[in-house]
């Protein structure tokens, strides 16, 4: 049984330290992060000791992160595009064959003005994790940005998948999806998990509470918030509706909490905030997995 397994994202920086704490709770996965760089980390130690400990306990990495921008260039970013290389070398040490993060932008132009420079980049990235065995998948955040400006991300936006996509119509290219960072973009999360569901190789669990009185008195442009970030359990989202959607478009990939931004549940309420939601989302793909009797063994 092919069951989706639930997880969180974790610090890379920190997982050795974390992840003994936290294993024992019930989580199925861990999504490894390394923020804007790999830096010095010995990714072959860090394979082996995480593996080592995993392993037994049934715990598998679902996936490689690197949050910077590969667009950009410059000082600031020149380790954005090693990173990349690196996490895709490495990944099957930690037993994943997934890489995820930023698309990145060239800063201050808009979508349409990223499109050859993430053509190029991404093409060189793709072929080489197709050497590799392995898949990219893009982070939908906007970090700020919009269609027009940013600093950090296009992929955020369904039209501008459309135009990455047609850009490098590539087998390993795909998408990394939270229903959250759309839903704080006013834009409806299910009729868009419908059409994309094919691209999706991972899910981040991240919710959103959107507050409509105030968008009705205020818009979206005034001083007053309308959206948080939530932990699942908490925001406004149909995980049940999710993960049948998934389910149904032969989803095979993990979904893994992506926690520290909850107005309420954070600080020390941070672990109780995520493995409420481990267990929310565990009730929401229909519990644990059972087998059916041997009598019922050629029903569909």
């Amino acid at each position: 049984m092919n069951q989706i397994k639930i997880g969180t994202l974790i610090s890379a920086g920190e997982a050795l330290s974390v992840i003994p704490d936290i294993a024992d709770h019930g989580f199925e996965s861990f999504s490894l992060t390394f923020w804007k760089t790999v830096g010095d980390i010995d990714l072959p130690e860090l394979a082996k000791r995480l593996t080592d400990f995993l392993a037994p306990k049934g715990i598998t990495i679902s996936s490689l992160s690197i949050f910077s921008n590969p667009l950009a260039g410059g000082s600031e970013y020149a380790d954005a595009v090693p990173s990349w290389e690196a996490l895709i070398d490495h990944a099957s040490l930690f037993g994943t064959d997934l890489v995820t993060g930023f698309a990145g932008r060239v800063i201050d132009k808009s979508i349409d003005e990223s499109i050859p420079t993430f053509k190029n980049v991404f093409g060189e990235l793709s072929k080489r994790a197709a050497s590799k065995g392995v898949k990219i998948a893009f982070e939908n955040c906007t970090m700020g940005g919009d269609w027009q400006k940013g600093n950090w991300n296009i992929a955020h936006n369904p039209a501008a998948w459309e135009l990455m996509f047609n850009a490098l119509p590539d087998e390993h290219l795909g998408l990394q999806w939270e229903p959250c960072h759309q839903m704080v973009q006013l834009i409806d999360p299910i009729p868009q998990l419908r059409k994309w569901a094919g691209k999706i190789w991972n899910v981040h669990g991240k919710d959103a509470t959107i507050d409509w009185d105030v968008i009705k008195q205020y818009g979206i442009g005034g001083a007053k918030q309308f959206a948080w970030h939530r932990t699942p359990g908490f925001g406004d989202s149909n995980w049940t509706d999710i993960i049948s959607i998934l389910r149904m478009n032969g989803y095979t990939g993990n979904i893994d909490i992506e926690g520290y931004h909850d107005p309420v549940y954070k600080g020390q309420l941070e672990l109780t905030g995520q493995i409420h939601a481990l267990n929310y989302l565990k009730h929401c793909r229909g519990g644990s997995y059972v087998a059916n009797p041997e009598a019922w063994k050629n029903r569909q």
